[in-house]
């Protein structure tokens, strides 16, 4: 079991509360979204099922334990993009990345359907679910494993300090282009800084147009 710090993740005892995780603007808009994803996601659903069996043996979705507002755990959902056993093939893959991230641009678990599901973010679709439940925003920061969160030091931890994201500020400034963790900790931090619900749509925005050209995916 993870011990987190108390008083969120800072050193002082008092808890920061991040005015965007009390924002009833905020909130509509994940919901709206959430059901407009949930909507395409149910048109999707059977064709991008019946393509990664095809391509593969295994269940359709996938599921990790990842966590998110001052490190409470919850279940994040996927499409399957990588072989059944991917998890237990993670140490025979080299990380290309520096830090608390692991990232290999040919990882040899994605499948076929897979490549096709990251490069469209088509995968991330069932998240949509995850946002409607409140676990996550679709505005916010990329949600750590525990892998990643058990090795954080002090300043880790103000990612903690909103919600996770279907998308964020690491999104649309390289997405999996940027390998440095400590440059994703840097532009989450940026995000809380400038946040606002106008500063949200912009980024969801900017996500869409990132996806259109399909830049920095994987």
């Amino acid at each position: 079991m993870l011990s987190f710090p108390q008083g969120g993740v800072t050193d002082s005892p008092v808890s920061v509360i991040h005015p965007s995780t009390k924002c009833f603007v905020k909130r509509t808009i994940d919901i709206a979204g959430a059901l407009i994803g949930l909507f395409v996601l149910a048109l999707a659903v059977v064709p991008i099922a019946i393509a990664i069996r095809l391509d593969s043996p295994g269940p359709i979705f996938y599921s990790q334990i990842r966590y998110g507002l001052k490190g409470k755990p919850f279940t994040i959902w996927k499409f399957r993009s990588m072989v059944q056993n991917a998890d237990a093939l993670k140490q025979m893959v080299s990380n290309q990345a520096q830090g608390l991230i692991f990232k290999n641009e040919s990882d040899p678990r994605i499948t076929r359907v897979g490549q096709f599901l990251r490069k469209t973010s088509l995968d991330e679709f069932p998240q949509f679910w995850n946002v409607l439940k409140g676990d996550m925003s679709l505005v916010g920061t990329r949600p750590p494993t525990e892998d990643e969160v058990s090795r954080y030091r002090p300043h880790h931890w103000q990612r903690l300090d909103v919600k996770p994201g279907l998308t964020g500020q690491w999104q649309v400034s390289g997405r999996s282009a940027i390998k440095d963790f400590e440059e994703i900790v840097r532009l989450d931090l940026h995000y809380q800084t400038v946040w606002s619900p106008w500063y949200d749509l912009q980024v969801i925005l900017k996500t869409l147009l990132v996806l259109l050209d399909r830049k920095g995916a994987y």
